[in-house]
């Protein structure tokens, strides 16, 4: 099993910044992928950015290419999102999610994941 706390969302003005952050705790952390998933106000949650085990892999949605980046740090169990020229549409619930499998083909795939935080509130005002 393992169990994943999200932190650091909040209220930002657009074009402002923020930084997410997921504690892994359970199973070894560093021999999973991990990703990032929004889910907006009446819609479907989307990917939004990965992360391969080793750290060499990323994969970004189109719509945050550029704007945000994905960081993990294996000795302390935690992977973060860093949210920058944030826009209204960033509005959501943001999860972290770890798999315990590996497939570079479907890293963007929810059903990829096995585990899943609670999520944490981002709201973009305009």
């Amino acid at each position: 099993q393992v169990q994943l706390v999200e932190s650091g969302g909040g209220l930002v003005q657009a074009g402002g910044s923020l930084s997410l952050s997921c504690a892994a705790s359970g199973r070894t952390f560093s021999s999973y992928a991990m990703g990032w998933f929004r889910q907006a106000p009446g819609k479907e949650r989307e990917f939004v950015a990965a992360e391969r085990w080793a750290g060499d892999y990323t994969n970004y949605a189109d719509s945050v290419k550029g704007r945000f980046t994905i960081s993990r740090d294996n000795a302390k169990n935690t992977v973060s999102l860093y949210l920058n020229s944030l826009k209204p549409e960033d509005t959501g619930v943001y999860y972290c999610a770890a798999a315990t499998k590996y497939d570079i083909a479907r890293m963007a795939e929810d059903d990829f994941y096995d585990y899943w935080g609670q999520g944490t509130q981002v709201t973009v005002s305009s």
